[in-house]
């Protein structure tokens, strides 16, 4: 093996060596050349050398690029100055029609102060007239007493100085959105959170309005500057009303549908004993699939309905034995199993915690329980995700 080491001294060799290739490179592609110049009688001669004809070169190349580029910058530069007086002539537009929209308001504003709607008093009564709307289609909206506080005693405020008036309502205004926007954002996300750990998804569902259709003249407009023109507000303002009152609207609809969703304990004191999915079987001791949730217990305890809905079905069903299966709207399905009594009919409607039936030990049992299945669309799903849902919306309800 040969290794092979640079020193300080062959790199400055090799260096070198590049330049004296360089140089005679150069002298190749320009050698020494003699001009003669006559004049008259007399002839002169001049020797051009290797280094003066490179001088040449880089001074003509130098001037070229220098040509180059200030053509290009003379080329651009009108471009330039029209995308600048374009940026300037929005910029001025948007600032004039900015003024022209608060001078406007101000104009109104000292119309309404100097005609003859009162003064100082004939605004407050406006703005009070304004504002007891707007109070009304909050509490409309939300759909839940007390999600929204009670607006300022009118009666009260007629007592009052007018502009006395005017700060009170302007306050008791911002404290209804901000109470609105509060209750409703926590509601909407609490309720989003009882589909998750339900399995379910709001939004391909269909469950969740998602900002549209919120009912009401006053909102039907989706542009905030439309609606800050009906309540006569300004757009920030509005776009406040306006989310507050989409999120209400969303916790109204999810609240609905929260309502409808088997989420409620089918017995009064559950205690598991068999679970959803793949388990040993307990007559053939071999894997098997249990398509629902059982809950052991005595004889006769009731079996309640885990929402409300329609009495779909009441007999037996091989291998369930005493069987009532309900339907509450929207693909969803519960079934009751293994029963000792039936207390429904078919067609009959019930409420969620309804008594339904007695806990049995009909069909392929081994004893007292209650099996209990969860269905949508169709398919079986795994009851231990609703009844934890139910759980969630109890607690923070």
């Amino acid at each position: 093996m040969v290794d092979v080491f640079l020193t300080s001294s062959g790199g400055a060799v090799l260096l070198g060596q590049k330049l004296q290739d360089l140089r005679e490179f150069v002298a190749r592609k320009l050698p020494e050349r003699q001009l003669y110049v006559r004049s008259g009688f007399e002839t002169r001669a001049f020797v051009l050398t290797t280094n003066m004809q490179a001088t040449a070169l880089a001074t003509a190349a130098a001037a070229g690029l220098w040509v180059i580029g200030a053509t290009a910058a003379l080329a651009l530069q009108p471009m330039m100055l029209r995308a600048d007086e374009t940026a300037a002539v929005k910029t001025k537009n948007y600032y004039e029609r900015l003024i022209a929209d608060r001078q406007a308001r101000l104009d109104t504003a000292m119309e309404r102060l100097s005609g003859g709607t009162g003064g100082v008093k004939g605004v407050a009564e406006e703005i009070v007239r304004r504002h007891a709307a707007l109070a009304m289609l909050l509490t409309e909206v939300k759909g839940a007493p007390g999600a929204v506080m009670a607006p300022v005693n009118l009666d009260a405020l007629k007592a009052k100085d007018p502009v006395d008036q005017i700060r009170a309502v302007q306050a008791d205004q911002d404290r209804m959105v901000a109470s609105a926007e509060t209750y409703a954002k926590s509601r909407a996300d609490r309720l989003r959170m009882a589909f998750r750990l339900a399995g379910l998804d709001t939004a391909s569902a269909g469950r969740d309005t998602g900002g549209v259709g919120l009912g009401g003249p006053l909102i039907e407009a989706r542009d905030p500057a439309a609606l800050a023109a009906v309540l006569d507000v300004d757009t920030g303002y509005a776009a406040r009303i306006q989310h507050a009152a989409q999120d209400l609207t969303a916790a109204r609809t999810l609240g609905a549908e929260v309502d409808r969703l088997p989420l409620a304990k089918p017995v009064s004191n559950p205690v598991k004993s068999s679970g959803f999915g793949a388990r040993v079987d307990p007559f053939t001791h071999h894997g098997a699939f249990h398509p629902g949730q059982d809950f052991a217990g005595g004889y006769s305890t009731p079996i309640l309905s885990t929402a409300p809905g329609v009495v779909s079905f009441t007999g037996q069903r091989t291998g369930y034995g005493n069987v009532v299966e309900i339907d509450h709207g929207g693909g969803f399905k519960t079934r009751y199993a293994h029963l000792q009594a039936i207390s429904v009919a078919m067609g009959q409607k019930v409420g969620v915690a309804q008594r339904i039936g007695a806990m049995g030990s009909t069909g392929r049992s081994t004893g007292p329980h209650l099996h209990y299945e969860v269905w949508e669309n169709g398919r079986v799903q795994d009851p231990t995700r609703f009844l934890k849902a139910g759980e969630y919306v109890q607690q923070n309800d």
